[in-house]
């Protein structure tokens, strides 16, 4: 069995530059969680000025707390964010930073060491009823620096590990430009390191998410990231598209025999919905086999 933790909320949404209506989003959610998805991005406490899709974080948080059994999480950048998802009330927070320079400084304009002493407070200041997602985006390639080296990751992970023993760590591939043994290799070290408690955020860039995806469970990962109907993208990452389509990971791990507790007819019906919202770029293949829609 697998956890699929649906981002299209945030990160699907987050790079259109037109604003999708607060309802919109909310009918979103509520299909994904139709078709069975029990966790959720529904939303980022960014700046509005900085991102203004997410604005309407609060009310769609609110909308999507009234769903049972859905786990909500919000993305929170800084401790301005963090104040005010607090007040929000979600279940889980995510924290972000990257694992390059390069990367951490054109997505959040500050180096590494400043992201890391800033989230590590924060950690530290999480309240114990809240669960924690710690995601370290370009752990596989940075778009200004390349491939990253395997042992600067490890490095960084070494040290994020015991900011708390309970939080799930998240290894990004940004870029979409990570290879399957890459991912296997590095997730295979972290779940041997520190314990089953790492996620994989995969894009589909080069065409290698679905494969991405399988290597990281094939290492013991039990919690993919995928976006409905492929659509996403990181605004800091030149050259990046969307997220790994849910419906195509969740295919390839049922043919696997892997439960992903979907609903596949509804799931179809979301991803439609998804790709359909303007403004973005959907991606992903199984919408587009018809054999695969009559299944």
């Amino acid at each position: 069995m697998i956890a699929i933790s649906e981002v299209s909320p945030r990160d699907g949404l987050q790079p259109i530059k037109g604003f999708v209506p607060t309802e919109t989003k909310i009918e979103l959610v509520k299909r994904l969680y139709a078709a069975g998805l029990r966790r959720m991005e529904v939303g980022s406490f960014v700046s509005p000025k900085a991102i203004p899709q997410m604005a309407d974080t609060g009310d769609v948080l609110r909308e999507a707390l009234k769903l049972d059994g859905l786990e909500c999480t919000v993305l929170v950048p800084n401790r301005r964010g963090f104040d005010t998802a607090l007040q929000a009330g979600p279940h889980r927070l995510g924290y972000f930073m990257s694992a390059t320079e390069g990367h951490s400084r054109a997505n959040l304009n500050r180096g590494i060491e400043d992201c890391l002493a800033e989230l590590s407070t924060l950690v530290r200041e999480t309240p114990d009823y809240l669960k924690i997602r710690f995601n370290l985006s370009t752990c596989y390639h940075c778009p200004f620096e390349g491939v990253v080296p395997e042992d600067a990751v490890k490095a960084l992970v070494n040290r994020i590990a015991p900011l708390n023993g309970q939080m799930e760590i998240s290894l990004c591939d940004t870029t979409g430009n990570a290879a399957p043994d890459q991912v296997k290799r590095l997730m295979g070290w972290a779940i041997e390191t520190h314990g089953p408690r790492f996620a994989f955020h995969g894009h589909d860039t080069y065409g290698m998410g679905v494969a991405n995806a399988v290597a990281a469970y094939e290492a013991g990962c039990r919690v993919i990231d995928t976006s409905a109907g492929g659509i996403g993208g990181c605004p800091y990452a030149p050259g990046a598209t969307g997220n790994v389509a849910t419906e195509d990971v969740v295919w390839a791990f049922s043919r696997m025999g892997v439960e992903t507790h979907t609903h596949w007819p509804e799931l179809l019906a979301a991803a439609d919905f998804a790709a359909a919202v303007p403004g973005a770029t959907p991606g992903g293949r199984m919408r587009g086999v018809p054999a695969a829609r009559a299944a």
